[in-house]
């Protein structure tokens, strides 16, 4: 995936009810998996100034905006897929970013294994691929003008699994997996709004292949379709539907 522009990383709501559920009085070391520019980083700074917390990513521009934004703090270039830590960790934090790696069946075991007895595996993940904003991505990526550059749309992103499933994939190693769901309803101003929310993130995949003339004839496609997906509301603010899938799973002491 191309670097995504830190400018649109500025989401923090998630990844702050996410840790609001993460039970740890005083972690050693936290490491904070897809970092991004390090809003999330800086929210597990911001409650645990002591422990040693490094977010990772596999951005070079995204750990640039980090550093920039945290000074003090460490970040790593790596990639989730071969992460390792080199501290034994208490949380393993992975806010809107697993959903960008494959076969799950086998990356949340490997995390999961990582925290010490009593630590924690806490992740947020988008599941937004059967919404109106995702399956017009996929359409306009068939269209014969961008299937030569982009190729078969629905592989751009694979679907995350059930709650239950992760709940099996975690349960035996567990003291407690905690999961559950929640829809936002983003108020967005236009349809151009939506794009750009989802420019840096969805459509990423479908983008990154395209020329810049094929680029912006693909948003204008896009657009168009936003703004029949999701029409204007009552106060002329139009709702971006968008469920998100969260798991704390504690390792058994």
């Amino acid at each position: 995936m191309a670097d995504w522009n830190p400018g649109l990383a500025e989401r923090t709501r998630q990844a702050r009810e996410l840790l609001a559920r993460v039970d740890l009085e005083a972690p050693r070391f936290a490491f904070d998996l897809g970092c991004g520019p390090g809003n999330s980083t800086e929210l597990l700074v911001m409650r645990w100034p002591q422990p040693e917390v490094v977010g990772t990513d596999n951005s070079e521009a995204m750990l640039a905006s980090a550093r920039e934004r945290l000074p003090e703090s460490r970040f790593e270039l790596s990639d989730i897929v071969t992460w390792q830590p080199e501290h034994v960790p208490d949380l393993v934090y992975a806010n809107a970013a697993l959903q960008w790696v494959g076969d799950h069946a086998t990356l949340f075991p490997r995390l999961f294994a990582s925290p010490a007895p009593g630590g924690v595996l806490a992740v947020q993940m988008p599941d937004s691929l059967g919404e109106p904003s995702h399956d017009a991505m996929r359409e306009v990526a068939s269209l014969p003008a961008y299937t030569s550059a982009i190729g078969d749309a629905t592989s751009a992103r694979s679907r995350i699994l059930s709650p239950t499933a992760y709940y099996d994939l975690l349960a035996c190693e567990a003291a407690v997996v905690d999961g559950w769901q929640t829809t936002y309803h983003h108020p967005m101003q236009s349809p151009k709004s939506i794009v750009d929310w989802l420019r840096g993130t969805g459509l990423s995949p479908f983008l990154e292949t395209l020329s810049e003339d094929h680029r912006a004839g693909f948003l204008a496609e896009y657009g168009q379709r936003m703004a029949a997906a999701y029409p204007a509301r009552s106060d002329g603010i139009r709702l971006l539907t968008f469920p998100r899938l969260f798991i704390v799973a504690t390792r058994r002491s």
